[in-house]
């Protein structure tokens, strides 16, 4: 079994425009799609995460430790959140994305994490 990360993708505007009910249904519809993903035991750990203007970028790698607000990439569209599912193939994580981006009304990326670490 692998682990996939499926991340919904979206921007501030897109959910900015939605109507107070719209979010309503939303919301209960991620929230089924939890359900049936710890009932079909592939659930590992999911969430939400805030505007992406709330987001830090740290970077230490040259030896100073600098913060700087904002996310990291200056793009229309960042992650809002995210489901880490345990999950047989690539097939079966597709599906369970088309189901997330129902759900979410969003778009949602799907990518494995890697079965080992990178060889030196």
């Amino acid at each position: 079994m692998t682990q996939y990360l499926l991340s919904v993708h979206g921007s501030e505007e897109d959910y900015a425009n939605i109507d107070p009910q719209e979010v309503t249904e939303m919301v209960a519809a991620v929230d089924r799609f939890n359900d049936k993903l710890q009932a079909d035991g592939v659930w590992v750990f999911a969430g939400g995460l805030e505007t992406a203007s709330t987001a830090s970028v740290v970077d230490a790698s040259a030896g100073d430790t600098v913060v700087t607000d904002g996310p990291y990439l200056e793009t229309k569209e960042h992650i809002g959140g995210f489901w880490i599912l345990e999950l047989p193939d690539r097939e079966t994580a597709l599906r369970y994305a088309a189901e997330g981006s129902v759900a979410c009304r969003g778009k949602v990326e799907v990518r494995p994490f890697q079965a080992e670490p990178p060889s030196a």
